[in-house]
């Protein structure tokens, strides 16, 4: 699976040990940046895996700033993107099992690298279970055919 994963200066430290995490898992990594710690604008970089998760270019996608707050809100302007924060295991796996999220943010100043590695293997291997979570989907994506014309 395609994962695109962007940065931007508060999540630079997360990101190393992040893509090193999805490619032990068997993920082929699409790199959007930033690549050091110098100060950038996170909205270029969450347009950038928004588009590719989006479009469809990748699969899944990875956003590190300084608390995943204000990469996940702008992640969450593009149609098809379902982005969540997360900062503790049980989310990572039910954001996924039952929100079918398609892309994750993480904050460099909120959890460590190797907490961070962690939470990525929750996310990444938990499946959606459908079900009553489907209906669910379905009231979204309505919601953002209405909204997104």
């Amino acid at each position: 699976m395609k994962v695109a994963i962007g940065c931007d200066h508060g999540g630079w430290v997360l990101k190393e040990t992040v893509i090193n995490t999805l490619k032990e898992l068997g993920a082929e990594v699409v790199d959007f940046g930033t690549n050091s710690c110098e100060s950038v604008d996170y909205p270029e970089f969450a347009r950038a895996v928004a588009t590719a998760v989006s479009s469809g270019e990748c699969g899944l996608g990875v956003l590190l700033c300084g608390t995943g707050i204000g990469m996940s809100i702008a992640a969450n302007k593009f149609k098809g993107v379902r982005a969540a924060v997360v900062s503790d295991l049980f989310s990572a796996k039910a954001t996924k099992e039952h929100n079918a999220a398609n892309v994750i943010a993480l904050g460099g100043r909120i959890i460590s690298p190797e907490f961070a590695a962690m939470i990525i293997r929750e996310w990444y291997t938990a499946e959606f279970q459908g079900g009553r979570h489907q209906k669910r989907l379905e009231m979204l994506k309505k919601i953002e055919d209405e909204n997104f014309k």
